[in-house]
């Protein structure tokens, strides 16, 4: 299949493998991301963590690629805003299983990388689905422990690696720091607006680039280490693999 690992790029008899490749699909949203992010930042994330992880399972002689991304999600949440476009859990789900399904006669297996929390139960919930009728298919998502929960520095670290020229470094500031945990219940209620007038739920002002590449760096290990491994839990999540002592 040559170095390139978008499937959109090759043609279909390019598309082999000894099982079929293994298809990652990097499913983000269209939302907003405050004043300084743009609304394609999930799915910008999402793409790029793909890609880096499947060019690394190809260097290691792994049939990998990156399938065009679902660019709309459920975001519901971040309606308020303009710029959002969100096509809700259960469209997602339908997508998403169809998706699966379709890929599965060709694929040896399907992964869904998810850059948008919201998506999670939808996501997951697809790939049960599709384990439940004997499809090859999981999990996993562009999170690292201890990140802040949206338009932050752990969002806005990661775009001034992946695309610094998106980011608008001068309408910077803080929103809502209050703990993700301490929102919630007003956050599911009435929606990312009712807690934060910018859309912010986190502080942008404390990201750099070095830290973004720190972050990307620890997100791609992960998921690459998960690939390599391909074991798989209760909710069809790929489970990172175990670290040496």
């Amino acid at each position: 299949m040559g170095g390139d690992v978008r499937l959109g790029t090759h043609r279909w008899p390019e598309v082999t493998g000894r099982d079929g490749p293994l298809l990652l699909v990097p499913v983000g949203a269209t939302e907003q991301h405050g004043p300084g992010l743009p609304v394609c930042t999930d799915t910008l994330v999402a793409v790029q963590v793909a890609e880096t992880v499947a060019r690394r399972r190809a260097a290691a002689g792994e049939d990998v690629l990156v399938a065009p991304a679902v660019s709309y999600g459920a975001s519901g949440e971040h309606e308020d805003f303009p710029g959002t476009v969100s096509i809700g859990h259960d469209a997602l789900r339908l997508l998403l299983v169809e998706l699966g399904r379709s890929a599965g006669r060709w694929a040896r297996g399907v992964v869904f990388v998810n850059g948008h929390g919201g998506n999670v139960p939808t996501v997951a919930g697809a790939v049960l689905t599709l384990r439940e009728e004997g499809r090859a298919a999981a999990w996993t998502a562009c999170a690292v422990e201890g990140g802040d929960a949206h338009a932050g520095a752990t969002e806005t670290s990661l775009l001034l690696v992946l695309a610094p020229a998106l980011v608008r470094t001068d309408l910077l500031a803080p929103g809502e720091t209050a703990p993700l945990p301490e929102l919630m219940p007003r956050l599911r209620t009435a929606g990312v607006r009712a807690v934060s007038a910018s859309g912010v739920l986190g502080d942008p002002t404390q990201a750099s680039p070095e830290e973004g590449r720190r972050i990307l760096e620890r997100m791609v290990e992960r998921i690459d280490g998960e690939l390599a491994g391909l074991d798989v839990d209760e909710r069809g999540r790929l489970a990172s693999a175990p670290v040496a002592t």
